[in-house]
């Protein structure tokens, strides 16, 4: 088995559903080139029937992207297959409709209420249309790992004849284990007459956490397409971590199936590291400290038994060397003296495509920042743009803030917000600073927000770093069991401004997608 793996990169669809993490346009279209400058296979940038924003996102994506295959996911329903037709159609050749439909006997039974002919006969319609729009067309057997061997192979055969090119097998719930995993994809490549006519992919949750191992015994068992998430994001507990399959099909080739040093895949991995990144920040997702390859423990050594190993030869405790995922590679920092050419050159060795207003809007943020500490480094620059692009978007902008905070005095806050260029002035009391901002910042905005998650780290070192502030909040009725947390993002080398903007971020944020239905 000498073909490479494909990557599927679902973080802007799949990865965008796990609350908190829902993305602008702007976001996702950052996500979308590093994605790109990553070398994943196929972009699925969203379902483009559920929203006008997720249409739009899909639309502008694959007019955007190059060199990626851009998929649309739809269920096998008309009115979907033509929606997601139109938001690839800017593609071309490269754009992908993705079917799915499920096919297990809880599903049949309880959610479509349909019998075994009828889902089969849907799957084929589906697909057939879908083929009659584009030449590329993936089909997805929802819960396929839930359902009944025989059944499964029947309706990937009937697909196939009907003009998949891709067949998915998804692990829906997460609940198959890597053994059961390699004999159903085993059993598909032995039973399915016209296998070989389409590639096999599979998607996998990550829901007692064998998401990866699930994925890379599909792999071993034949399928060469592998769907996941950058960091893992996604659904309850997570998607396949496209970061963490890429690095063990890369350190251990033979144990795949492929020749020792061979390249199994397509990405280029020192851009891991930066995507992950990216796609934290976008998201608003914060990658934990001992995540595997991205996490910042992920090749720290505080043993002293490790680190002499490590200082003696790096194989002993790393089999990994960092450089290869985009660590340990560093930059002079940046100044106040810096000039906007400077920055804008090191922005893009970071990822980041600005246009000119976002780079004004940024230069501004940093000269700023600058004025208030002696280096900007790289993290802190991201946090900038992250920070500045949010609240340029947004509908409301943060001029100044004051508070009064101390063991003797009453934490109060006084905020002054920019809307349609008229400012608004309020000021509240509060149990501290951080909340007394908020509780400002929600008589002048109305939002009538709780604060359910909230987090700060330093994105650099030294006592003058910038303090980033990460927040979830909900708005509205927070009994409600489906309500979904906004997270916001903020920085400021004063951490109660960080907290303020964070704060408005997510406010700003839950106002778009209440625009957008989502």
């Amino acid at each position: 088995m000498s073909d490479k793996v494909q990557f599927f990169d679902t973080t802007l669809r799949d990865g965008e559903q796990c609350p908190g993490a829902s993305m602008n346009l702007r976001q996702k279209l950052e996500v979308a080139r590093q994605l790109e400058k990553l070398g994943v296979d196929v972009i699925e940038a969203g379902f483009p029937c559920i929203s006008d924003g997720d249409f739009d996102a899909v639309y502008t994506i694959a007019r955007t992207i190059k060199n990626c295959r851009i998929a649309g996911l739809a269920r096998c329903v008309e009115n979907d297959i033509r929606k997601a037709a139109a938001a690839v159609a800017p593609a071309g050749d490269r754009g992908r409709i993705h079917v799915f439909l499920a096919t297990s006997p809880l599903h049949r039974e309880f959610k479509l209420k349909k019998s075994k002919e009828e889902i089969l006969q849907m799957a084929v319609e589906g697909v057939k249309l879908a083929k009659s729009l584009v030449s590329d067309v993936e089909f997805s057997a929802e819960d396929a790992s839930r359902t009944e061997h025989d059944y499964l192979a029947q309706v990937v055969e009937a697909v196939i004849a009907a003009g998949a090119t891709t067949v998915n097998i998804p692990d829906t719930v997460g609940f198959t284990t890597p053994s059961e995993y390699y004999t159903i994809i085993k059993y598909l490549k032995d039973n399915v007459k016209n296998i070989d006519d389409a590639v096999i992919s599979v998607h996998c949750h990550n829901d007692i956490g064998m998401a990866v191992a699930n994925s890379l015994a599909a792999v071993q068992a034949g399928a060469r397409q592998v769907e996941g998430t950058i960091n893992g994001i996604g659904e309850r507990a997570g998607n396949t971590a496209i970061e963490e399959c890429a690095m063990a099909l890369s350190t251990r080739p033979e144990a795949f199936g492929f020749a020792p040093g061979e390249k199994p895949h397509n990405l280029n991995t020192r851009e891991i590291v930066k995507t992950s990144r990216v796609v934290s920040r976008m998201s608003g997702m914060v990658v934990q400290r001992s995540k595997a390859i991205v996490g910042e423990n992920a090749f720290a050594h505080s043993s002293g038994i490790h680190q002499h190993g490590i200082l003696a030869k790096r194989e002993t405790y790393e089999i990994i060397d960092p450089v290869e995922v985009g660590w340990g590679e560093t930059e002079l920092p940046l100044t106040k003296h810096s000039g906007r050419a400077a920055v804008k050159a090191r922005l893009e060795k970071l990822g980041h495509t600005l246009s000119n207003d976002e780079l004004t809007h940024v230069f501004e943020r940093f000269k700023k920042v600058g004025d208030s500490k002696k280096f900007v480094y790289d993290d802190d620059l991201s946090s900038i743009v992250d920070d500045s692009l949010s609240t340029s978007n947004g509908v409301w902008q943060l001029k100044s803030i004051q508070f009064i905070a101390g063991s003797a005095a009453l934490p109060t806050a006084t905020v002054t917000l920019v809307k349609d260029d008229e400012e608004y002035t309020d000021c509240a009391i509060g149990n501290g600073p951080v909340n007394a901002c908020f509780k400002a910042i929600d008589r002048i905005t109305q939002a009538a927000g709780e604060l359910v998650d909230y987090n700060v780290r330093a994105t650099s070192i030294g006592q003058d770093a910038l303090g980033e502030v990460s927040v979830k909040v909900h708005f509205g009725d927070c009994d409600d069991c489906n309500a979904k947390p906004v997270s916001g993002k903020g920085a400021a080398t004063d951490v109660i401004e960080a907290s303020a903007r964070a704060y408005l971020n997510a406010v700003n944020r839950n106002i778009t997608f209440n625009q957008l239905g989502i």
